[in-house]
């Protein structure tokens, strides 16, 4: 099991930066965004990314919310000789902090439209299709948390319904719009943090689905660590997992410790599930923090690792 060299978690997040968060997600409509195209009138084009990104108003019955569904679409996938095509997909939580910073949570995104551009062209992976899927603002925590928590309080969650929300409503969107490959082997899901912790949750409680997740400094502190005692019974894990997480995640020693030490954990309970090299890559990554900048940096190794056929 291979490791790397190389502000706070979500467990500090104050008022202010939900406060912050849900202006970002008002503030939305302020960004200079060309007019919905109209031969498809529910799609806008960003005209900034890197490559084909497109949004789409998104409604959950599930939720009882809206949100935008980010679908990045690989080099050449409009012409003529791929239209019979179908490609691996690769889902990611926070949609907002993936392919414009203008949105962030942070103002620095993860690049990904950048990044996924730039390995397709080298050949390092597949053609795919990356959907990022916007958080509920507001309800982010409560969507993100499956199981009642005491730090940060979450009595009333949401996060139980995270499956079906993924594949009841926003798999099938996908399928419906955009030429998706299917079996677990070309559908990934992945995260950060809070986003990671409902990754991992979704991927055990679908399994056979999900066979690429990508966990980047997951909240595994949450809800008492509920997550890592869950990971114990898990039968079927996906075939490829990339787990990473910095070594000053929290900004506090202790706490920076203890968010290693439970990585640590959850990648022994891998490793004695019989993941082994080939299906696990561990990257504690010294320094780093918990920020988008440091999840941007880590994902080409994350991409390349979960999606490359030659690993």
């Amino acid at each position: 099991m291979r490791q790397h060299k190389a502000k706070t978690a979500d467990s500090h997040i104050s008022d202010s930066a939900h406060s912050l968060m849900n202006e970002i997600q008002q503030n939305e409509s302020s960004i200079d965004r060309p007019e919905p195209d109209p031969r498809e009138p529910n799609v806008i084009r960003v005209q900034a990314a890197t490559g084909d990104l497109r949004l789409h108003e998104f409604s959950s019955r599930i939720f009882r919310n809206k949100r935008f569904l980010r679908v990045w679409l690989p080099p050449a996938y409009d012409e003529p000789a791929n239209t019979n095509h179908r490609y691996p997909v690769l889902y990611l939580n926070d949609g907002q902090n993936l392919f414009e910073a203008a949105i962030s949570f942070t103002g620095v995104e993860w690049q990904v439209d950048e990044t996924s551009d730039r390995l397709i062209r080298e050949g390092a992976i597949p053609p795919m299709i990356i959907v990022g899927i916007d958080n509920g603002g507001k309800d982010r925590l409560r969507e993100y948390m499956p199981y009642r928590s005491m730090q940060p309080m979450m009595l009333r969650v949401q996060g139980s319904r995270y499956p079906d929300f993924l594949t009841k409503e926003v798999m099938p969107f996908v399928d419906r719009h955009y030429r998706v490959a299917y079996g677990a082997e070309n559908t990934g899901l992945g995260g950060s943090s809070l986003g990671a912790f409902i990754a991992l949750y979704t991927a055990t409680a679908l399994p056979g689905v999900i066979g690429r997740l990508l966990l980047e400094s997951p909240s595994l502190w949450a809800s008492n660590r509920h997550s890592i005692r869950q990971s114990r019974k898990v039968k079927q894990w996906p075939e490829r997992i990339f787990l990473a997480t910095g070594t000053a995640e929290a900004g506090r020693k202790d706490q920076d410790q203890s968010m290693v030490d439970d990585v640590r954990e959850l990648a022994a309970i891998l490793d004695r599930a019989g993941l082994d090299d080939k299906r696990l890559r561990l990257v504690i990554d010294e320094g780093a923090s918990h920020h988008e900048s440091d999840w941007a940096k880590r994902f080409p190794e994350a991409l390349t690792f979960l999606f490359s056929k030659s690993e």
